[in-house]
């Protein structure tokens, strides 16, 4: 018995130090799993913190290139300064060997950073850098020439031509810029466009709009194009001509641009054929703006790349005008800017642009617009087939106004977000016409632009209100006024216009007058400015009375 309790007394210490031992363990796992715990915590903490500091670096970062830029900046200006304080106290008389002085810092910077504040600094001012000190001399000479040189330069004398010689004549080249518009210098013109300097050029502007007759009198002649301008289409990104001729052997040469972007052709006599064979050149081209041009009756657009196009004719020349447009295949165009209606051309037809989002202005000067097969003839719908689902962006030049040929309009754009319309002098027509509903109205449509509204006629006052009391959506209405008003005018107005029923109670509706701003889109300047997500969000002259009422929310409605 004895042996028996001595086995089970030795059992259950074992058993106890069994216990224990595992108490042990689970302890130290515990232990163990509340450190990992803690460190699994701190390694958060310090991943937090780390990507805190990371954040904070890439801010400092953006600080310092924000710093960097302004400072490249600052040394520009201070160069430039430099440099014309030189060049006036030597007059170019370049004898003076000096190294820098003491105080001129930037001349101890290195070569690259130099060269960076050049590039920031036009062509003349580079050239009187080396006025400043030998370690300048050299430099302007290691940067891409972009050269400027404009009509009022002209008026400064021979001096500044010889200027533009010199710096021609002296710089080994690339050229990045060539931009000339002087007067009575297109035999100096042909001399510099075959100059080396000019090699590899990326972006010409030619423009020949201020020449006059020898006797001084104000008339403009058409010079020819040189024929050398044609040896920087391998590399030309940007051309831009001006009040010239385009020979007609150009089609015969079947000229490639193939890096050219941005084409502008304004008041240029040229053939439909001469036109066309420069187009089918221009294999990355994607914005085109014609203004004025001569000798071209009908266009057609058939262009891979083309995002934006912008074109006017002008009557005042009893010459060929633009008289039809066609948009045969344009898969990638965005914007169609008729900059002004009024002289042409009278047809245009979109056959294929399944990418357009903004258009206008167009009004009844058009004879006859085609989308697809929906027409209208003079703003008046025909057959209404075909609907535009990617516009969401229009301009019109409304005559009267006329609600029903808006409307109709209306319908042929489903997704139209934003309306500007232009109100032309017409006899009073008060439209009291009912609609079924309009997709666009009920669904999208957020801002409504009116120009020269005339409060006093019933047509204009019942056109506004159309759009308070239909568009569901409407988030902002701007309405221009022909004249500026009295601030008990306006709360006539909101009784008139009905704010208070408005369809849409989140929408701000404000009034001002059209003083000082142009109200007509013509002089549109974004057909190539991509960046420009409305290119007819123009902003209005600063009338001081309606600022005035807008900061006290007189004008709000």
């Amino acid at each position: 018995m004895e042996a028996v309790a001595a086995a089970a007394s030795a059992a259950a210490a074992a058993a106890r130090g069994l216990a224990a031992a595992a108490a042990k363990d689970a302890a130290a796992a515990a232990a163990t799993a509340k450190e990992k715990k803690a460190a699994a915590k701190e390694a958060a903490v310090a991943a937090s913190t780390a990507e805190l500091n990371a954040e904070q670096a890439a801010a400092r970062a953006s600080a310092l290139a924000l710093d960097a830029k302004e400072a490249a900046a600052v040394a520009a200006a201070a160069t430039a300064a430099a440099a014309a304080q030189a060049s006036r106290k030597r007059k170019f008389h370049l004898v003076d060997d000096q190294a820098p002085s003491d105080g001129d810092f930037i001349s101890r910077l290195p070569d690259h950073l130099l060269d960076t504040i050049l590039l920031r600094i036009p062509a003349k001012e580079r050239v009187r850098t080396q006025a400043i000190s030998r370690r300048w001399r050299p430099l302007w000479r290691s940067t891409p020439l972009d050269l400027v040189a404009d009509y009022d330069l002209k008026s400064k004398g021979r001096k500044t031509v010889d200027l533009i010689h010199k710096i021609i004549s002296q710089h080994p080249g690339p050229a990045r810029r060539f931009s000339f518009s002087i007067t009575d210098c297109y035999h100096e013109l042909v001399g510099w466009i075959g100059s080396r300097a000019l090699d590899n050029l990326q972006e010409l502007e030619l423009d020949y709009t201020h020449t006059h007759s020898s006797n001084d009198r104000k008339k403009m002649y058409m010079w020819q194009l040189p024929s050398a301008v044609f040896r920087f289409a391998p590399t030309l990104r940007v051309a831009k001509f001006y009040n010239c001729i385009f020979p007609d052997f150009i089609v015969q040469l079947a000229l490639k641009f193939p890096r050219l972007k941005q084409l502008t052709l304004d008041t240029v006599t040229m053939s439909e054929d001469a036109l066309q064979s420069l187009l089918s050149g221009c294999t990355l081209l994607e914005s085109l703006e014609l203004r004025d041009n001569l000798g071209i009756g009908r266009l057609c657009i058939s262009s891979q790349t083309l995002k934006s196009l912008g074109f006017s004719a002008d009557n005042r020349n009893k010459c060929v005008l633009l008289q039809e447009l066609v948009v045969e295949d344009a898969p990638s165009l965005e914007r169609l800017l008729p900059l002004d209606p009024k002289y042409g051309p009278t047809t245009i037809r979109i056959i294929s642009a399944p990418k357009l989002k903004i258009l206008g202005i167009l009004s009844e000067d058009i004879s006859e617009l085609q989308f697809g097969n929906t027409v209208f003839q003079k703003m008046i719908v025909v057959g209404l087939a075909t609907k535009m689902h990617t516009v969401r962006v229009l301009a019109l030049g409304s005559a009267g106004p006329n609600q029903d040929t808006v409307a109709n309009f209306l319908k042929c754009f489903p997704n139209l977000e934003r309306l500007y319309v232009i109100f032309q002098p017409s006899m009073d027509k008060d439209d009291v016409l009912k609609y079924d509903p309009i997709e666009c109205l009920e669904l999208h449509l957020k801002v409504v632009v009116l120009k020269n509204y005339n409060s006093i006629t019933g047509s204009s006052i019942s056109f506004a209100k159309f759009f308070i009391l239909n568009a569901k959506v409407l988030k902002e209405m701007k309405i221009s006024l022909v004249y500026h008003r009295q601030q008990n005018w306006f709360a006539n107005q909101r009784r008139l216009l009905q704010i208070e029923n408005r369809a849409s109670q989140d929408a701000r509706i404000e009034l001002t007058c059209g003083r000082g701003s142009r109200d007509n889109f013509t002089h549109n300047r974004h057909t190539h400015d991509l960046s420009v997500a409305d290119p007819f969000d123009i902003p209005s002259g600063e009338c001081y009375g309606c600022m005035e009422l807008i900061r006290k929310k007189s004008l709000l409605l």
